[in-house]
């Protein structure tokens, strides 16, 4: 699963990228660059305590930064971030050279309206052709019309669609990679010494915002351990932010983790929320799904409440599910098949 950082000139995006990735690598500027990163999680730091695996997996994500967004209206400039599953939005609520003042609304409402056109150039694209087409005697699909119009509709009145549900998640309209219906994350980039949320009106109740300080992070992300955790304790912050903005991207994926564990190795692994038992063992191997017979299910809460599986085995919250079971977010499953 790919997130895409954007964001006007002089946001902190590259800044965002390199405290998200501590990637600080010698990229040519305006070039693209690309990172995968695990996914905090003390769950698993827990049990790989318990299991003293050889190995331990964590999720992942990964984080896209495209090139250089010109300041002029040539939509291929959009082309990349179309391949990403979701979008982290950088708002410049910090001082920067060449700028009076901060304005975040104007410049979330900026970045959004130019998302907005871009998908509107896609759409009038497609109905225009989709008209030819009729009038040439080929048959329209009456769903994806529909679909396009209501699209449209919406665009023309500056609503990005993610916030239309109906829209965001028609399987028809997938194809089209509509910038404006992917699930998006606000980062609020502040100054060093602000922690706090701008005015920034309704957005922070249609949109899921957060609050950064770029350059401290940049600088935290280039530290040691050993020294990062001191800086962390010298000022009261109990952990990065870099580690909300992970976390918050996996669920603005609307991913889930399940978990294997043994003596060999502790792993995380990435499902939607919706996800049966069947297509979660799939994940771990296509022989799990071919010969599915049971999932052998403890919460994680419950191993904790018990201490140990043996335990939890006693207690009687180790079940047996079967395939058409939903796994939940922090559920240990081990799958019983046969091929």
């Amino acid at each position: 699963m790919k997130l895409g950082i954007i964001g006007l000139p002089q946001s902190g995006k590259t800044t965002v990228y390199e405290a998200l990735t501590k990637n600080t690598g010698s990229a040519h500027k305006g070039e693209e660059r690309i990172s995968t990163i695990r996914v905090p999680d003390s769950r698993i730091d827990i049990l790989s305590e318990i299991y003293t695996p050889q190995k331990t997996t964590y999720a992942q994500v990964e984080y896209f930064l495209p090139g250089t967004v010109s300041a002029n209206k040539d939509q291929s400039i959009w082309t990349a971030a179309r391949d990403c599953d979701a979008l982290i939005h950088v708002i410049r609520n910090h001082t920067a050279s060449g700028f009076e003042k901060k304005s975040p609304y104007e410049d979330f409402v900026n970045m959004d309206q130019e998302l907005i056109l871009a998908d509107l150039v896609v759409v009038e694209k497609r109905l225009e052709r989709l008209e030819l087409d009729q009038r040439r005697g080929k048959k329209m699909d009456p769903q994806e019309h529909s679909l396009l119009v209501e699209c449209h509709k919406n665009l023309e009145e500056e609503t990005p669609l993610r916030r239309v549900a109906e829209l965001a998640s028609a399987r028809s309209l997938r194809g089209f990679a509509f910038l404006s219906a992917k699930p998006m994350l606000a980062l609020f980039n502040n100054d060093d010494e602000d922690d706090q949320l701008p005015d920034i009106g309704q957005i922070t109740h249609v949109e899921d915002c957060l609050v950064i300080r770029g350059k401290l992070e940049q600088e935290l992300a280039q530290m040691s351990t050993e020294d990062a955790a001191d800086f962390l304790n010298e000022f009261s912050i109990s952990e990065s932010a870099m580690n909300k903005v992970i976390r918050q991207s996996y669920s603005l994926l609307g991913l889930i983790s399940f978990f294997t564990v043994g003596s060999d190795e502790v792993r995380a692994w990435s499902i939607k929320g919706d996800t049966e038992a069947v297509d979660a063992a799939e994940t771990i191997h296509s022989d799990m799904k071919k010969g599915f017979i049971r999932a052998e299910v403890l919460a994680y809460d419950d191993l904790m409440d018990a201490g140990t599986y043996a335990a939890a085995r006693k207690k009687g919250t180790v079940r047996l599910e079967g395939k058409n079971y939903i796994v939940k977010d922090g559920d240990i499953i081990n799958v019983r098949f046969n091929v």
